[in-house]
């Protein structure tokens, strides 16, 4: 983990929709804050790998679910019905 990096990690009391919901809420404080120190004219290095490890995150789970839904898709068993 990075110094920058804040641990929002997927527990199993979570759903996948609320991990995400914390993740952009997070993302909307991070681009607040990018905002402010814009317009103040301040650097805001630390905030943008914050910003890019969140849409990372938030990108790969999206990205795990939909790669792991297609597979249980392509190599489902048959299901017979009597």
């Amino acid at each position: 983990m990075l110094a920058c990096e804040r641990s929002f990690t997927y527990n199993n009391n979570m759903t996948r929709e609320q991990y995400i919901k914390i993740l952009q809420r997070e993302l909307e404080r991070i681009n607040r804050e990018i905002d402010m120190k814009i317009m103040s004219g301040e650097t805001y290095v630390k905030q943008s790998r914050e910003h890019k490890i969140l849409l990372r995150k938030i990108h790969n789970h999206y990205h795990k679910s939909s790669i792991k839904g297609l597979m249980n898709k392509l190599f489902a068993r048959p299901r017979f019905q009597f």
